[in-house]
């Protein structure tokens, strides 16, 4: 696999990227950024300092920040691990580097922070670093003033997520590669549809690393210990459910009831995410816990349902899932009064295979995939429907052969 020159920004949507630093400063409490190889941002900054922004405010200090952002992302690179280090003002910074084959692409920094042992003499060494800048000195000390004092073994846990989050945009970059390579290769092939029936579903998930998760996971639930966030921990635990959920095979055939248990655990972080906004409720007769259905039916629905129902719409909605028996079929839908969609959207859904609204953005494994899958097992008279109004909320509804049991579910 070779990237042949490539960006950071050319591999990794950059949106992805601040979702990820975004997600991290939250977190950590700590000011990030994602640079490219020269030091230039490729994100906007999250949660910087008011004292940084000023320096940054003059063209002398920004074209400080920036070299010293490309010299800790180098420092990061040459180390091959995360490095805490001084930027030019005195402040205390970290960083880790974004190596794809050998290349550096860039860093992801984060900091802003002054040690316990900088005392009070870091208040002298800022003002001398930036003497030349010509800054009001009592700005200068009203805002140092803010800047958090962080114990360094608090600074090293941070590096280390730093770390792991940039092995995961790492990852994200080769998947993207990949799949992009896999493509161009397909569509040579004259049997391209039913390869991707078998392959897109997997090469989708490998763009989703549960062991990236499982390391972040453990460091945010130490914090969480520490810092008593018993509502940090319970999100924890449903996102742990959720992974090991994730771990088991795209082929594997799983019962209505494990993916109603997986919905609940999606639901309560979207919840915890949204608050009242989105009320959630499910129904399912116990007759139809047992039923056997593709793994990851339910979750890309309910998935689409919040990102391009409710989310949108002021003031949040209601999803609804619930299920009955209709003779030999089983029919479960995923109802949400949120904004609807046109006729035509829905008819792209199926004809190209684009996500809603045409914007581009993976919703899941997608609503398309989750009706090939359910065919593929099925046959054509089983699948998805979609009916909607605009403003007047949506609904999927699957429909499935009533008492599909273990041994049918082997493929």
């Amino acid at each position: 696999m070779h990237n042949h020159g490539l960006t950071l920004a050319d591999i990794v949507n950059v949106k992805v990227l601040q979702e990820i630093q975004d997600k991290f400063s939250e977190a950590t409490g700590l000011a990030a950024v994602i640079v490219d190889s020269a030091g230039q941002p490729v994100t906007n900054p999250s949660n910087f300092t008011r004292l940084c922004n000023l320096i940054r405010s003059t063209p002398e200090g920004l074209s400080r920040c920036i070299g010293s952002d490309d010299c800790g992302g180098r420092m990061a690179a040459r180390q091959l691990c995360p490095s805490v280090y001084r930027c030019h003002s005195g402040l205390t910074d970290l960083g880790a580097p974004i190596i794809l084959n050998q290349q550096h692409l860039g860093g992801f920094l984060a900091g802003q922070v002054v040690l316990p042992q900088d005392g009070m003499d870091i208040a002298n060494e800022v003002l001398k670093a930036i003497a030349d800048l010509n800054l009001n000195e009592s700005a200068v000390l009203e805002r140092l003033a803010e800047i958090r004092i962080v114990p360094e073994e608090r600074v090293k846990a941070a590096a280390d997520l730093l770390y792991i989050m940039t092995n995961y945009i790492v990852e994200i970059a080769m998947a993207n590669i990949a799949q992009t390579q896999l493509m161009s290769e397909l569509k040579a092939k004259a049997d391209l549809e039913k390869v991707l029936r078998e392959t897109e579903l997997k090469a989708l998930l490998s763009q989703v690393n549960p062991h990236f998760l499982f390391n972040t996971l453990n460091t945010i639930a130490r914090l969480a210990l520490l810092e008593g966030a018993p509502r940090t921990q319970e999100v924890v635990y449903a996102l742990s459910d959720l992974l090991r959920n994730n771990l088991r095979n795209i082929d594997e055939m799983v019962t209505v009831g494990e993916e109603v248990q997986y919905i609940k655990n999606y639901l309560l972080i979207q919840e915890m995410r949204f608050g009242d906004r989105i009320q959630a409720s499910i129904n399912i007769p116990k007759e139809l816990l047992e039923q056997r259905i593709p793994f990851m039916t339910l979750q890309p629905l309910v998935e689409n349902a919040i990102i391009h129902g409710l989310e949108p719409k002021r003031g949040g909605g209601n999803i609804n899932i619930f299920g009955q028996r209709c003779g030999s079929r089983v029919e479960i839908m995923v109802n949400d009064t949120g904004v609807g969609v046109t006729k035509g959207q829905i008819e792209r859904i199926f004809m190209n295979e684009k996500r809603i609204a045409g914007k581009g953005q993976a919703t899941g494994l997608g609503i398309t995939n989750v009706h090939k899958r359910i065919q593929h097992y099925f046959g054509s008279q089983f699948g998805i429907e979609i009916f909607s109004e605009q403003e007047g909320g949506t609904t999927v509804r699957i429909c499935l052969p009533f008492g599909f049991i273990e041994e049918e579910a082997t493929v």
